[in-house]
């Protein structure tokens, strides 16, 4: 670009040659160097950016945000006090069924001499004290015996029962299992446990052949929540990595609001995904990952998504892309403010017109608001599926929280070492998270898997297929 200067052309080729020379040389050196700061902001903005990321305006994760950057909250002065107001409906706590009463009489009274009348007396509250018996684990020793046959004159000895033959029990089981599943807690602090509160020693391969029996008996569970999974109308789908021997792995969850599938693949790709769903064909409810975004048949894009990025571009210093980004956000929070009170002929029409005003001008732009414009109006018609249609949400929340507990154990373990080690942890994030959303507790199931797994029967599967 031919530069600008501040005097005529007359005085510039009265200029003497040399001089000329050196001014066209300065020119070009400040158009170069020009150049490389527009290029060095850029740069800058970037890194700014990246460091200014965090869970709330980006894909990261919350664990990651660092406590020193953490944004304080704007409190506002209020004349109530902390803690439950007025009307508030009280949770308290329950009255269990007693094994032991005792019946308290008063001791005395303020006149300084106590004459109760037999009649008057009456309870008047019940308080509750809740306390552990001595826990002392039951130890039962099989004496297998030996004799000769009359009739063959061989030794016959004897066989110890098929369900005592583990050598731990269902309800033993069950605890190690839930400790070492259910609360992710490592091999060696279910050892401690085993050791300090039920007084017994176990080894670290014996909390193994626990855990795989317990797979082994989960594993008809697990099948019926898959089962399930793929009858439901809607399902969440979402993925976190995973690591098998330090090998990367992918950890998938097919999420609804009863039930919650878990699956380990080798790859994050279509042909995984298409394993977890089979022939699945109902409402998937997802991130903009390429493979959800291409499904056949209806699917709501998670708001939640769109929302961190609109707030990460709230947050540039550039006015146009940090206007954008600021608009969008309040048009998609209304957006989903609506999956609570959805909006009349009039308010639709009106943010569909704001919205298409919106993504217009900068759907060409070469940059993150131009990314993210596209990437709307690519998924327009998924954005509302929800107001349509009853049991959708317009966020996949559902489906990132039952990952939550996955990602926290992997942390914790580093994943795991085996195949077998991998189909554990499908079976029991499965029946896990399950029980999370029915409010039931995981440990009856437990026992009554393992103890039907110990008698060769199938386990209780009728509360998996129960509507709640």
């Amino acid at each position: 670009m031919e530069a600008k200067r501040p005097f005529s052309k007359l005085d510039w080729f009265s200029t003497p040659e040399p001089v000329r020379a050196y001014i066209i040389h300065l020119e070009q050196l400040i158009g170069q160097m020009q150049q490389r700061l527009d290029l060095l902001e850029k740069r800058t903005e970037k890194l700014e950016v990246q460091s200014k990321k965090n869970s709330q305006n980006s894909s990261k994760p919350p664990s990651s945000d660092s406590p020193y950057t953490k944004p304080k909250k704007k409190t506002k002065k209020s004349k109530r006090k902390r803690g439950a107001q007025k009307g508030h409906k009280g949770h308290k706590q329950q009255m269990l069924e007693p094994t032991k009463i005792e019946s308290i009489i008063p001791e005395g009274c303020d006149c300084g001499q106590l004459v109760l009348d037999p009649d008057s007396i009456k309870p008047f509250y019940t308080h509750q004290h809740i306390e552990l018996p001595e826990i002392k684990v039951d130890v039962t020793h099989y004496i297998l015996n030996q004799g000769k046959c009359k009739c063959c004159g061989k030794t016959v000895k004897a066989k110890v029962p098929a369900e005592c033959s583990s050598g731990y029990g269902p309800r033993l089981s069950a605890v190690i299992s839930e400790l070492s599943g259910s609360h992710g807690a490592s091999r060696e602090t279910v050892q401690d446990f085993c050791h300090s509160v039920l007084g017994f020693s176990i080894s670290t391969g014996g909390i193994q052949r626990v855990i795989d029996r317990t797979s082994n008996a989960i594993e008809p569970i697990y099948n019926e929540i898959r089962e399930q999974a793929r009858k439901a109308k809607v399902n969440g789908v979402d993925e976190t990595s995973w690591f098998q021997s330090g090998k990367l792995q992918w950890l998938w969850t097919m999420t609804n609001n009863v039930v919650a599938f878990f699956m380990i693949h080798p790859n994050r790709s279509k042909e995984a995904f298409l394993q977890l769903i089979d022939d699945w064909k109902g409402i998937l409810i997802s991130d903009n990952y390429g493979v959800y975004v291409n499904w056949v048949n209806k699917r709501q894009t998670c708001l939640a998504h769109l929302i961190r990025k609109a707030k990460g571009l709230a947050e540039r210093k550039n006015e146009s892309i940090r206007n954008f980004g600021e608009c969008i956000l309040k048009e998609l929070q209304l957006l989903c403010y609506w999956a609570k009170k959805p909006p009349d002929e009039k308010q639709w029409t009106d943010f569909y017109s704001r919205l298409l005003l919106l993504l217009m001008p900068h759907e060409g732009a070469d940059d993150e608001a131009g990314q993210l414009a596209r990437s709307i109006g690519k998924e327009i018609e998924s954005l509302w599926v929800f107001l349509d249609e009853s049991g959708v949400e317009p966020t996949n929340n559902r489906s990132e929280r039952a990952l939550r507990f996955a990602v926290l154990w992997r942390k914790r373990s580093n994943g795991t070492q085996s195949d077998k080690g991998n189909r554990w942890v499908e079976r029991i994030l499965s029946l896990k998270q399950t029980c999370r959303m029915r409010a039931l507790p995981v440990f009856p199931i437990l026992v009554n898997a393992i103890d039907a797994y110990f008698k060769d029967q199938t386990p209780g599967l009728q509360w998996v297929a129960a509507n709640y």
